[in-house]
């Protein structure tokens, strides 16, 4: 049933009476129960704790009305698992934290039960949201519910998967180099980073803390509007946390895109060797849908992709080597071997290496302002092809991907699909934002989304 329903529908249902909470909870554990042996995406389902506090909020909308209750009341969702979640092992997928148990809410899991969510439990990640897809570790990899053949993407593996599964509508990821955006691509769902400090990482897990992103996956970009305008704002725990004013997410999403100027970034792939030719093909209608709406499309040319992805690896691997220093060296063979033997590369950064990042950085995103000055928003993309099979995933570093750039500027990037490949695997675009303008990048996704017609896409088959 909730598999059917978006968010806003799910919340008039509940609100009319039509449905009820516990109802939304069990076809969503139902739907779990039937396909999660194949598709992995949880490390562990709260069953209980959700029928409960389900029964819980039905008690309450009869008690109090419905007219006050906020907009996710009674609705299930679900997080990563490097957020911690309160009496609950926060494992980041790894041997090493399988004992942690959080003794309180991350910030944003806080913000959602605010609002009335019902946190199913927690998804597979890449070991801490680095290493994988990788089959030496205590949980297994998510696998794609559009092909168990492929993998989902990372690190948010089990966020993207989740969703598109049909489990719940709204899930948490993280993006470091692009880890909610790649899942959000190949999966079929959206995904967006955020500007760095609109939403708290407060009891999240850091990869890297000057790169690390929180944001929401969801089915449609309503849904992803619902779930920023929850999770954004200031939280003075999270010391990168930006205290700026938070926009109406939902006004503007249906507007339209006339007389908006949209920056097309198709020189920066274009000629990449990743790059397929049915991706281009899809990328080229996306363009042209924008502009049969009188959209002004400009070519821009962003800062070069191979020198930001460069200075985020630097800046990656100094941050995180220095996270995990101690237990490096007191439990290396904990570890899984793609985890360690990405992490270890940090300890040949030097200081010098690490400050000159941190300086190019700071020109990268200067210049990422000045192509602004030509334009609202940039289309461009954030996957080359589909999905690659689990056979040909050894390497994250080789996946087909434009997505660390934005991790590097901070500036808000939202992944859309626009359809299908000949094989049946998702595709989609990207559109990148300036600062904390994320009212406008879903305004403009949600364009491609409707004139896509994804939003008519039904959930995968999933495969026996």
């Amino acid at each position: 049933m909730s598999r059917e329903l978006s968010i806003s529908e799910m919340a008039r249902a509940l609100r009319s009476g039509a449905v009820k909470s516990e109802q939304l909870v069990r076809a969503a554990l139902d739907r779990i129960n039937a396909c999660d042996t194949r598709i992995h995406a949880f490390t562990q389902l709260n069953r209980e704790y959700a029928l409960n506090e389900a029964r819980a909020c039905d008690l309450r909308r009869r008690e109090q009305g419905a007219d006050n209750l906020p907009v996710l009341h009674g609705i299930p969702v679900a997080v990563k698992d490097i957020y911690d979640l309160a009496g609950q092992p926060t494992t980041c997928h790894s041997k090493l934290r399988l004992d942690h148990i959080a003794e309180q809410d991350a910030g944003s899991v806080q913000r959602l039960k605010d609002a009335g969510a019902i946190v199913l439990g927690k998804l597979a990640t890449h070991e801490f949201a680095l290493g994988g897809p990788s089959f030496d570790l205590p949980f297994p990899p998510a696998r794609n519910p559009w092909s168990l053949r492929h993998i989902p993407g990372g690190s948010s593996s089990g966020s993207g998967a989740a969703v598109a599964a049909g489990y719940t509508r709204l899930a948490l990821g993280s993006c470091t180099g692009g880890s909610i955006r790649i899942p959000a691509a190949w999966c079929g769902v959206v995904g967006l980073k955020p500007t760095y400090g609109r939403v708290s990482r407060h009891g999240v897990f850091p990869l890297a803390w000057t790169l690390d992103h929180s944001g929401p996956l969801a089915r449609s970009v309503e849904d992803t509007a619902i779930g920023l305008q929850v999770l954004a704002g200031h939280d003075p725990r999270d010391p990168g946390s930006a205290d700026e004013p938070v926009d109406d997410y939902c006004s503007m999403l249906d507007i339209g895109v006339r007389g908006l100027r949209i920056g097309v970034a198709r020189s920066r792939f274009q000629h990449l060797a990743q790059t397929s030719a049915e991706f281009l093909r899809g990328f080229d209608r996306a363009s042209q849908w924008l502009a049969q709406e009188q959209a002004n499309m400009v070519e821009v040319c962003l800062p070069d992709d191979e020198e930001c992805v460069a200075v985020g690896r630097v800046i990656l691997a100094a941050e995180s080597f220095a996270l995990h220093a101690k237990d490096l060296r007191s439990r290396p063979l904990d570890y899984g071997h793609i985890t360690l033997s990405r992490l270890v590369q940090g300890a040949a950064v030097s200081s010098e290496d690490y400050l000159n990042a941190l300086r190019l950085r700071r020109e990268l995103a200067a210049r990422m302002d000045t192509v602004f000055e030509r334009c609202d928003v940039v289309l461009t993309a954030v996957t080359l092809d589909t999905a690659p099979a689990f056979t040909s995933a050894g390497t994250a570093h080789g996946w087909p991907a434009q997505a660390y750039a934005f991790n590097v500027t901070g500036h808000p990037a939202i992944s859309v699909p626009i359809g299908l490949s000949s094989q049946g695997l998702p595709m989609a675009v990207q559109i990148v934002g300036r600062y904390f303008d994320e009212a406008l990048v879903l305004r403009v996704a949600r364009a491609i989304e409707k004139l896509s017609g994804w939003e008519a896409q039904p959930l995968p088959e999933l495969e026996s």
